[in-house]
């Protein structure tokens, strides 16, 4: 049987460089040898790539925040069971832009829905999955939105005030103070060099963790 593969997500809010910084774990893993699946969420799957469309398209009718709690985990459902547990169990490893990190960010720490209740959606979704390694992408919100400003046309998340994605950063920055050796924070303000540089440190530390002998690391 195959060795069960690794759960690696990559998270931070807007304008930290995840698209980029995506790319550059992707192809360092996969010229390392790793068998690798890559995807996103929400997204991933037809159906949760539908429902993305829904979640960031912007429209005259308010979403609730509950409505938007439960169209990510209803992606997310089928994000885990069509393809992030399959390849997990066949021995790939599965890099994926985003997960349930995101949602305490978003939904609760920006949204304000009670993490209590985003708790009891990862239980009912993912069972005991979770990503083995996050690699949290953080920088200064004023420098994020600055960024994702000069990409162009703004999603509706995008939109949101500045003390909005204030309380996704204060979030994310509690989830990895709290979450143990699963998180890795990279520090996204530096120029893209440096970044990388970090990046890649992470990288050979997991490579060498999983003992993939005879490969570049």
């Amino acid at each position: 049987m195959s060795r069960r593969g690794l759960f690696i997500t990559v998270e931070g809010g807007e304008g930290v460089g995840k698209s980029t910084n995506m790319a550059f774990l992707e192809q360092r893993l996969r010229d390392s040898g790793v068998d690798l699946l890559v995807t996103r969420e929400p997204g991933g799957t037809r159906l949760g790539e539908e429902l993305r469309g829904l979640l960031l398209q912007v429209s005259e009718e308010p979403v609730c925040a509950t409505t938007e709690l439960l169209l990510i985990f209803a992606a997310r459902a089928q994000h885990i069971h069509e393809l992030i547990e399959p390849a997990l169990a066949a021995g790939k490893w599965v890099l994926c832009d985003r997960f349930t990190d995101a949602t305490y960010a978003y939904q609760s720490g920006g949204r304000g829905i009670a993490a209590a209740s985003v708790r009891s959606l990862e239980k009912l979704v993912q069972g005991t999955l979770r990503p083995d390694c996050t690699l949290l992408l953080d920088a200064p919100v004023n420098i994020g939105m600055e960024r994702a400003r000069g990409r162009g046309e703004l999603d509706r998340f995008e939109r949101e005030q500045v003390d909005f994605f204030e309380r996704v950063r204060a979030t994310y920055l509690q989830l990895a103070q709290e979450g143990g050796g699963r998180y890795r924070l990279v520090n996204a303000a530096q120029p893209l060099e440096q970044v990388q540089q970090q990046i890649d440190k992470i990288c050979r530390e997991l490579l060498r963790c999983h003992h993939l002998e005879g490969q570049q690391v």
